[in-house]
């Protein structure tokens, strides 16, 4: 290579000496702060981490912002859409819920009774009137294979059937979950507000992370919340207003340097980091009490209930994705020998909570203006067997599982598939965890036939097999 040949209108020996000032300039701004303010705040444990210091805010340590953004620019999109996935630990009984067989003897048709919803051809549990009373909201689907799945919520939470449970290795296999893969690919819909939280009694029985997806995509622990969006002690809102307004005077000299749009757009990063912390949309989004009595009533204020409610308050600041559990196994109802009693005894009291919780959920979205854009899925990890046990309940049955779905786009007043007559295997439609994934990636804009790149470097498809259930 001649180095005295013209580059640009520029000679390269002073190109080169022009490239080294910017380098070593930008080396000035990321030094200047000194390395005891970096990591000036970090949100949760091995949970959706957060570096807004000093070196932050001047543009180091927020990878996980440009990222984002980077992905969103490649193919994702910034659209206000969110999912809220209620999901019910220990496998619900179909059988006892929605796809009821009341022409089979007692052993399969079970204690329960059919009663008509507000859908013409269209029933449902007797303890589900609420429900009922709304099933033209619902989408029921009835034909789930969850041959893949197991007593963990990884299969249907990845949306991937070979994300499962294994005797050795790691779990999942690594596949990221459905809300992990949106917290990379869509991000959050408001500045100020994380893009995953789950709420739930126990985060690692009930909930799915990242896997190879990386460590800054797990979901936020929102039961557990409290004072993680709170400056350390000692550290005041105008020492870090300061350090904003110290940044931004830097980055404006920065871009007297460097006009890359990467490097002007840090810019924006940097403040969404700051906007968590000091803005203060998050703390609010968290905080129950600025709703009402009436509202808090409508919901329930039971574990179910008040999850509910606070999914709806965090898609409503800006959150994308949001998982509840209530209590791990709570729908694993084998038997009134057993932790969770049969279904008479244990899925009775259950049913009218449930009820209340995610029908107060739908009619607040769509009060609200929020139900076309927020899609609710109601699932667990398998279904039930369709003979019950001598303890008076039922067994797993990965099989087929029903589930519910309401809101965003999805028709509802429709069943979707069909079991055979004993309510055991799928007779028509049958569908798998890629679908639900196709499903719920299509609603927030996420093409499903994207890839992620594994820590191996393989791609890797964001759905195995699916396509959108309409």
């Amino acid at each position: 290579m001649n180095l005295s040949s013209p580059v640009d209108g520029q000679s390269a020996p002073l190109r080169l000496r022009a490239n080294h000032r910017v380098a070593h300039q930008r080396s000035v701004l990321r030094d200047v702060f000194g390395p005891s303010e970096k990591s000036l705040i970090r949100i949760g444990r091995r949970r959706w981490t957060l570096q807004a210091g000093l070196s932050a805010l001047a543009g180091v340590g927020v990878s996980q912002l440009q990222t984002l953004h980077a992905e969103q620019a490649a193919g994702g999109t910034a659209q206000p859409r969110s999912v809220i996935q209620i999901w019910l630990s220990g496998g619900p009984s179909q059988l006892d819920m929605w796809d009821m067989k009341p022409e089979m003897p007692p052993e399969i048709r079970g204690p329960f009774q059919p009663i008509s919803t507000c859908v013409p051809g269209i029933q449902i549990c007797e303890h589900l009137p609420l429900q009922a009373a709304m099933m033209d909201r619902f989408a029921i689907v009835r034909s789930m294979d969850a041959s893949s799945s197991n007593h963990t919520p990884i299969t249907f939470q990845a949306g991937n059937p070979k994300a499962q449970r294994t005797n050795i290795g790691r779990q999942g296999g690594g596949y990221p979950s459905m809300g992990s893969v949106a917290a990379r690919y869509h991000g959050p819909n408001q500045p100020g507000m994380p893009p995953y939280v789950a709420l739930a009694n126990s985060m690692v029985s009930d909930i799915y992370g990242a896997g190879d997806l990386g460590q800054a995509w797990e979901p936020l622990d929102g039961v557990n919340v409290n004072g993680r969006f709170s400056l350390p002690q000692g550290v005041q809102v105008d020492r870090l207003q300061d350090r904003d307004q110290l940044r931004r005077q830097l980055d404006l000299y920065r871009s007297q340097v460097d006009s890359s749009i990467g490097f002007q757009q840090q810019d924006r990063y940097a403040q969404e980091a700051f906007d968590l912390v000091v803005g203060g949309a998050a703390h609010r989004a968290f905080d129950l009490s600025h709703e009402t009595d009436a509202t808090r009533d409508r919901y329930g204020r039971d574990s179910m209930g008040e999850k509910a409610l606070l999914a709806r308050r965090l898609v409503e600041a800006g959150v994308t994705w949001v998982t509840m559990s209530d209590a791990w196994g709570h729908w694993d109802h084998h038997g009134d020998e057993v932790r969770w009693g049969g279904i008479v005894k244990g899925l009775t009291p259950m049913l009218p909570v449930l009820d209340r919780g995610i029908t107060a959920l739908i009619g607040d979205l769509e009060e609200r203006g929020l139900l076309e854009t927020t899609l609710v899925v109601i699932i667990g990890e398998f279904g039930r067997s369709p003979v019950m046990t001598k303890t008076a309940g039922r067994d797993h049955w990965p099989s087929v599982m029903s589930f519910l779905m309401a809101g965003g786009g999805i028709r509802g007043g429709q069943v979707i598939g069909a079991t055979d007559r004993r309510g055991g295997e799928i007779a028509e439609r049958p569908l798998g965890p890629g679908d639900l994934a196709a499903t719920l990636f299509t609603h927030l804009g996420i093409d499903p036939r994207s890839h992620w790149i594994s820590p191996s470097g393989r791609p890797t498809p964001l759905v195995e097999a699916g396509e959108p259930i309409t």
